[in-house]
Protein backbone atom coordinates (compact mmCIF):
# COMPACT_ATOMS: atom_id res chain seq x y z
CA UNK A 1 0.00 0.00 0.00
CA UNK A 2 1.20 3.49 -0.73
CA UNK A 3 0.28 7.16 -0.73
CA UNK A 4 2.23 9.48 -3.02
CA UNK A 5 3.05 13.16 -2.98
CA UNK A 6 3.82 15.58 -5.79
CA UNK A 7 6.75 17.95 -5.53
CA UNK A 8 4.36 20.95 -5.37
CA UNK A 9 2.50 19.38 -2.44
CA UNK A 10 5.78 18.60 -0.67
CA UNK A 11 6.92 22.23 -1.01
CA UNK A 12 3.62 23.47 0.43
CA UNK A 13 3.76 21.04 3.36
CA UNK A 14 7.35 22.09 4.13
CA UNK A 15 6.30 25.74 4.03
CA UNK A 16 3.37 25.13 6.40
CA UNK A 17 5.50 23.12 8.86
CA UNK A 18 8.18 25.84 8.85
CA UNK A 19 5.56 28.52 9.48
CA UNK A 20 4.10 26.44 12.31
CA UNK A 21 7.56 25.97 13.81
CA UNK A 22 7.22 22.29 14.66
CA UNK A 23 5.93 18.98 13.37
CA UNK A 24 7.28 15.82 11.78
CA UNK A 25 4.90 15.72 8.82
CA UNK A 26 1.31 15.81 7.61
CA UNK A 27 -1.34 13.35 8.77
CA UNK A 28 -3.77 12.36 6.07
CA UNK A 29 -6.81 10.18 6.56
CA UNK A 30 -10.55 9.84 6.11
CA UNK A 31 -13.54 10.50 8.32
CA UNK A 32 -17.21 9.71 7.90
CA UNK A 33 -18.82 12.84 6.55
CA UNK A 34 -21.02 14.39 3.90
CA UNK A 35 -23.65 12.91 1.67
CA UNK A 36 -21.31 10.44 -0.07
CA UNK A 37 -19.82 8.86 3.04
CA UNK A 38 -16.23 10.01 3.58
CA UNK A 39 -14.15 13.18 3.57
CA UNK A 40 -10.40 13.68 3.73
CA UNK A 41 -8.86 14.79 7.01
CA UNK A 42 -5.55 16.68 7.16
CA UNK A 43 -3.66 17.61 10.30
CA UNK A 44 -0.10 18.24 11.46
CA UNK A 45 1.77 15.36 13.06
CA UNK A 46 3.98 16.08 16.05
CA UNK A 47 4.64 12.43 16.86
CA UNK A 48 4.15 9.00 15.35
CA UNK A 49 1.59 6.61 16.83
CA UNK A 50 1.90 2.80 16.80
CA UNK A 51 -1.04 2.38 14.41
CA UNK A 52 0.35 4.75 11.75
CA UNK A 53 2.37 4.21 8.58
CA UNK A 54 4.84 6.75 7.19
CA UNK A 55 5.35 7.49 3.50
CA UNK A 56 8.15 9.89 2.59
CA UNK A 57 8.81 11.75 -0.65
CA UNK A 58 10.79 14.92 -1.40
CA UNK A 59 11.88 15.03 2.25
CA UNK A 60 8.29 15.22 3.55
CA UNK A 61 6.52 12.63 5.67
CA UNK A 62 2.87 11.69 5.11
CA UNK A 63 1.46 9.84 8.10
CA UNK A 64 -1.59 7.59 7.66
CA UNK A 65 -3.53 5.53 10.20
CA UNK A 66 -3.39 1.91 9.12
CA UNK A 67 -7.20 1.69 9.27
CA UNK A 68 -7.45 4.50 6.65
CA UNK A 69 -5.02 2.94 4.16
CA UNK A 70 -7.62 0.86 2.25
CA UNK A 71 -9.55 4.06 1.46
CA UNK A 72 -6.55 6.01 0.14
CA UNK A 73 -4.16 3.33 -1.15
CA UNK A 74 -2.56 4.56 -4.37
CA UNK A 75 -3.68 8.14 -3.82
CA UNK A 76 -1.55 11.07 -4.97
CA UNK A 77 -1.67 14.28 -2.95
CA UNK A 78 -1.11 17.33 -5.14
CA UNK A 79 -1.21 21.08 -4.55
CA UNK A 80 -2.73 23.37 -7.15
CA UNK A 81 -3.25 27.05 -7.62
CA UNK A 82 -6.02 28.17 -9.97
CA UNK A 83 -6.54 31.91 -10.13
CA UNK A 84 -6.80 33.17 -6.56
CA UNK A 85 -7.68 29.71 -5.20
CA UNK A 86 -5.10 27.25 -3.96
CA UNK A 87 -5.62 23.92 -2.24
CA UNK A 88 -4.51 20.34 -1.89
CA UNK A 89 -6.00 18.01 -4.46
CA UNK A 90 -6.62 14.33 -3.77
CA UNK A 91 -6.17 12.05 -6.79
CA UNK A 92 -7.61 8.85 -5.33
CA UNK A 93 -8.11 5.83 -7.61
CA UNK A 94 -10.45 4.20 -5.05
CA UNK A 95 -13.19 6.84 -5.33
CA UNK A 96 -16.35 5.49 -6.95
CA UNK A 97 -18.49 8.64 -6.58
CA UNK A 98 -18.37 12.17 -5.16
CA UNK A 99 -21.09 14.44 -3.89
CA UNK A 100 -22.19 17.47 -5.89
CA UNK A 101 -20.15 19.93 -3.85
CA UNK A 102 -17.03 17.75 -4.03
CA UNK A 103 -16.52 17.61 -0.28
CA UNK A 104 -17.20 13.91 0.22
CA UNK A 105 -16.68 10.64 -1.63
CA UNK A 106 -17.55 6.96 -1.58
CA UNK A 107 -15.36 3.94 -2.20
Amino acid sequence: MSVMLTEKAAKQIKKQLEKRGKGIGLKIGVKKSGCSGYAYALDYADQLEDNETVFEEYGVKLIVKQADLPYIDGMELDYRREGINEAFQFNNPNVKATCGCGESFSV
